[in-house]
């Protein structure tokens, strides 16, 4: 645990210097919102417009203690799937860092005891439900089943916008069933 959480604050610490618009997703964000849970690595999305802000990302990553370079975020742009793994050089935990051109929709929170960012509960839900209708078998999907039930129990969720947005993803039917 204590790995894990000098992980996150050497992480969280060099993204806020280097004042990147960027903010935590996946299992840390569904533990920010709704129950804690395990997990092996952090997922981190990050606006990233430019050369200039693609290598202040990766000098930030780099102050943390990963093992980064220009190249594979590079890489990771070209690809269109804009998602690059960066494995920490203090532990075996690992970073996804997925990228975007947009600003970003997030929320202030806390974590480790420092100010960060929190991609929104709605946002948030939307990908696990997009990924509970991917995964098969569908068992596969327990955690984020999970983290569905419990952001939608403990954080305060616009329920209207989602269930729009959820219709508009065909993946209302599985919201409706985690939200019973």
């Amino acid at each position: 645990m204590e790995a894990f959480e000098s992980f996150v604050r050497r992480l969280v610490k060099c993204l806020n210097s280097a004042g990147l618009d960027y903010m935590f997703t996946g299992a840390l964000a569904a533990s920010y919102y709704g129950m804690a849970r395990t997990t092996s690595d952090v997922d981190v999305i990050v606006a990233v417009k430019n050369s200039k802000e693609r290598r202040r990302l990766v000098l930030a990553l780099r102050d943390a203690g990963l093992k980064a370079d220009e190249k594979k975020v590079d890489d990771a742009v070209r690809s269109g799937y804009g998602i690059a793994t960066f494995c920490d050089g203090k532990s075996p935990l690992t970073v996804d860092v997925i990228l975007r051109e947009k600003e970003l929709v997030k929320r202030r929170g806390m974590v480790v005891g420092l100010p960060t960012f929190f991609q929104a509960p709605e946002d948030l839900i939307l990908a696990k439900l997009r990924m509970i209708k991917a995964t098969f078998p569908r068992e596969r999907a327990l955690k984020d089943r999970e983290d569905v039930r419990a952001i939608l129990r403990f954080a305060d969720v616009d329920v209207e916008a989602l269930e729009k947005q959820a219709e508009r993803d065909s993946t209302l039917s599985i919201l409706k069933s985690l939200s019973n």
